[in-house]
């Protein structure tokens, strides 16, 4: 999943904010979540929406 979804650095910044041992669980959520979604490159707003789609404040 990870090859088909990029990431802007913007994002992949706000990701890393994330302690690095859930961060991959929360990549493939965001991904997940993107990919349902049809859109293919993962923005602020786009994590942001995720975010808040997870309940993740």
């Amino acid at each position: 999943m990870s090859d088909a979804i990029q990431w802007t650095a913007d994002a992949e910044a706000r990701l890393k904010e994330i302690p690095f041992f859930v961060r991959p669980a929360a990549r493939k959520k965001i991904e997940r979540f993107a990919q349902e979604a049809g859109i293919n490159q993962i923005t602020i707003e786009v994590y942001e929406q995720a975010k808040q789609k997870f309940g993740s404040n």
